[in-house]
């Protein structure tokens, strides 16, 4: 976070000195997350409860946490290139994917009576 220091008066520039000390101050008095989050998980522990049955079946103690999340961040195809399905045999430069809206050439002729196979990409 980049903060312009140059157009601020001395005034706004002691105002947030002095916010930005005080915020110093708040998060040196708070303990490491760690310990936090161990003292939170011996608790349930001692309670009979696992941290799932507390927090729901995705969440997970430590650095896990950010893992899992990564690996279940994406679990569609969207905004993921793929290649082409169809290919229109009048310009072959112009394919699709078999995603989303026919394009318009692929429109006209299913509207003329062709079939959708009849513009699939033969893999080799």
């Amino acid at each position: 976070m980049a903060i312009d220091l140059t157009a601020l008066s001395p005034k706004e520039l002691d105002t947030l000195i002095a916010e930005a000390k005080r915020r110093k101050t708040i998060l040196k008095k708070r303990k490491p997350i760690a310990s936090i989050r161990k003292r939170i998980v011996d608790f349930a522990t001692a309670e009979g409860y696992t941290i799932q049955e507390l927090f729901g079946p995705g969440a997970t103690v430590g650095r896990a946490t950010a893992k899992a999340a990564k690996k279940t961040a994406r679990k569609t195809t969207a905004g993921r290139k793929v290649p082409p399905k169809y290919r229109n045999p009048a310009n072959p430069a112009e394919t699709w994917t078999g995603r989303g809206k026919h394009p318009r050439w692929l429109a006209a002729q299913l509207a003329k009576g062709k079939k959708l196979e009849d513009f699939l990409i033969k893999k080799k």
